[in-house]
């Protein structure tokens, strides 16, 4: 098995050994919030024999932009509480989330500062992750808002802080990275600025726009309350972060005397143990062996999902997982018991008939089709190769994950909904490495109509490019529909232009690799969603034509139309000596495409093949008589 597999994998031959040794196998979870094995604290015998007052504890959430330097503030955090960090980036759990450097699951800690319980959440600073933030921030009281102080605030800061702000958050707002030659304190008090309106523009209260400051370098460890580049050597730590936390992030209010009820944000399966079930306990206490059930709400009124009782209650302390024997309001726990209930349910006491309100994602903005692999190459590489088992594994992935949406569609294919091409890369690179096999269409803009007006959905860009880079970027965004709203240097770097721009998600898909080929490696190029906008009327020529072996695409036509080729035919012989017979044949070597690569550069009548050892390139129909019928067909 590559990496951790997704826990909605069939159960193996291997996990069926016994209870201790699978309890000691147990951070092979799938979305990361379990690092460390819940037996496995068993094995140490940590336990925490008393419920915390509410007034002891702070749930908090670390929210950025990406690659701000979240993931790294987190683990400095730990080291500061004396917690073992065995690794680099230890809250990136998932073997993608290292390989990629990126955060895709939000995860779940508390370190104890100075008698408090700090419940951590680390969140995906990607638009494209955005339901993973929009279900945990409802556990939180507050927040600490990571911003890069020679960057400034991005696309992405704006989305993540809009959530935030509309659960009526108080975030604390970390300058990081200002140990960097180019940051000043003039930088750092303009950065302050654009995060000043940036609050104003998303409609932030009086008390909301009075926020805390502090400047940091978390890949240096240290956290201080005014500017400086080199802290005193007392002071090189991030002690006055924790006690910015403590001091303005407000404890939870609940009633320890009131019947349990928790809302579910998270939820991993695991073979032995069922359902481990996440959130924020709402009201009263909970022990190991109550009687609970689940609650869902529906339009005819409160559904009783499942009733049971708690066999295990935990908590994530460092990275560890440790077995509690009870826990109070306010408290960010874990419990497995019940088999049925999922992300947006409630868990109460048996005698509880209501509710609590469910969580309110963004609709997804892209779709993608995934059906069974129909190639000529079919079969050779996966092991789930039939609808069935694709549906079932899609059905696993909308449960545990809000913000993607699976509907059945005809001959044993599934249209599954999600906020980007990036989040359904991730689920199509977890199934390959499940061994499946799948077709997969080109992503599809999902549009609105109102007031008999087609809407698309606009997404904000930003952009930072070397300034003769420039004209090449406009031009090639120009035939995607994109319109520049703001255009200017970049602060502390000369030679650098910075450009925000608006543009269709369908106009972005495909796009980044050839931003990476035009501006050579050297920008960078971050999107959120904006909003729906009228639509902006049809794309550019932004590719050539293909061509194609038997419906399979083998390479790139040099005209704008799709050529049927035989690169397998050889060439006729004859006695004729040829002057140039001797010399070298030069060929170009094959071009490897990504996943990420295919998923933008397929068009509507083509299909992409994914195998575990593979990524190949198809028509939608492979043979050639077939697709010139299709053509001519009218489009409805």
């Amino acid at each position: 098995m590559a990496g951790p597999l997704l826990l909605r994998s069939l159960l193996s031959a291997s996990s069926r050994k016994s209870l201790s040794s699978h309890l000691v196998r147990l951070p092979r979870l799938s979305r990361g919030f379990l690092a460390g094995p819940a037996s496995a604290a068993a094995a140490a015998t940590t336990e925490l024999n008393s419920c915390l007052e509410p007034s002891r504890l702070r749930n908090v959430a670390v929210i950025a932009h990406v690659d701000h330097g979240k993931t790294t503030l987190m683990d400095r955090l730990l080291r500061q509480c004396g917690a073992d960090i065995p690794h680099e980036r230890a809250m990136d759990s998932i073997s993608l989330e290292r390989e990629r450097g990126i955060t895709i699951a939000s995860k779940v800690t508390s370190i104890s500062w100075k008698e408090n319980e700090l419940n951590m959440v680390d969140t995906p600073g990607h638009a494209d992750f955005g339901g993973e933030v929009e279900r945990v921030v409802g556990m939180v009281e507050g927040a600490v808002l990571v911003v890069d102080a020679g960057e400034g605030p991005l696309a992405q800061t704006k989305f993540v802080l809009a959530k935030a702000l509309n659960y009526g958050l108080r975030p604390i707002l970390l300058l990081n990275k200002v140990d960097r030659p180019a940051v000043s304190e003039e930088r750092c008090n303009e950065v302050e600025s654009l995060v000043f309106d940036l609050f104003a523009n998303l409609g932030a209260t009086e008390e909301q726009l009075d926020f805390p400051v502090l400047y940091a370098s978390a890949k240096e460890g240290w956290a201080y309350s005014t500017f400086t580049k080199d802290p005193p050597a007392g002071a090189k730590n991030m002690s006055q972060l924790l006690d910015a936390i403590v001091r303005h992030v407000p404890p939870p209010k609940g009633n320890l005397d009131g019947p349990f009820q928790m809302l579910v944000s998270m939820m991993e399966k695991d073979f032995y143990l069922g359902r481990i079930l996440t959130g924020r306990v709402s009201s009263g206490l909970v022990r190991v062996g109550d009687r609970i059930h689940g609650l869902r709400s529906k339009e005819f009124g409160i559904e009783k999902i499942e009733e049971g009782k708690v066999v295990k209650l935990m908590k994530k302390k460092g990275t560890n997982m440790v077995l509690i024997d009870c826990a109070g309001a306010g408290d960010i726990i874990s419990m497995a018991g019940l088999a049925s209930p999922s992300i947006g349910h409630t868990v109460s006491n048996t005698e509880v008939l209501t509710a609590l309100p469910t969580i309110v994602l963004d609709p997804p903005t892209i779709s993608m089709t995934f059906g069974v692999n129909d190639s000529p190459l079919a079969g050779r590489d996966g092991i789930h190769l039939t609808g069935g088992k694709i549906g079932d594994r899609l059905m696993a992935e909308a449960e545990t994950n809000l913000a993607i949406n699976v509907l059945p569609g005809l001959s044993d294919s599934f249209e599954v909904q999600g906020r980007g091409e990036l989040q359904l890369g991730i689920l199509i690179e977890n199934m390959r490495r499940e061994r499946f096999e799948l077709s997969i269409s080109p992503p599809k803009v999902m549009y609105k109509t109102e007031n008999g007006q087609k809407l698309e959905p606009i997404e904000e860009v930003t952009i930072e490019v070397n300034d003769e880079h420039v004209g090449l970027v406009m031009e090639a965004l120009s035939h995607r529909r994109a319109e520049v709203a703001d255009m200017g240097p970049v602060a502390g770097n000369v030679g650098r232009t910075r450009l925000s721009l608006t543009c269709p998600s369908r106009g972005l898909v495909g796009y980044r690799s050839v931003f990476s080929s035009d501006t050579r490696g050297t920008g960078f190029m971050h999107r959120a969603f904006l909003t729906y906008e009228k639509y902006r009327g049809s794309l550019g020529n932004v590719r050539k034509g293909v061509l194609t072996y038997d419906g399979m695409i083998v390479g790139e036509h040099s005209r704008d139309t799709d050529l049927d080729v035989n690169p397998v035919r050889s060439k006729e012989l004859n006695n004729i000596r040829a002057a140039g017979k001797d010399e070298n044949v030069k060929l170009s070597p094959p071009r490897l495409v990504t996943l990420e690569e295919a998923i933008g550069y397929v068009a509507s009548d083509e299909l992409i093949e994914v195998t575990p050892k593979a990524i190949r390139l198809r028509k939608r129909y492979l043979e050639v008589n077939k697709r010139k019928a299709m053509s001519k067909r009218p489009k409805g």
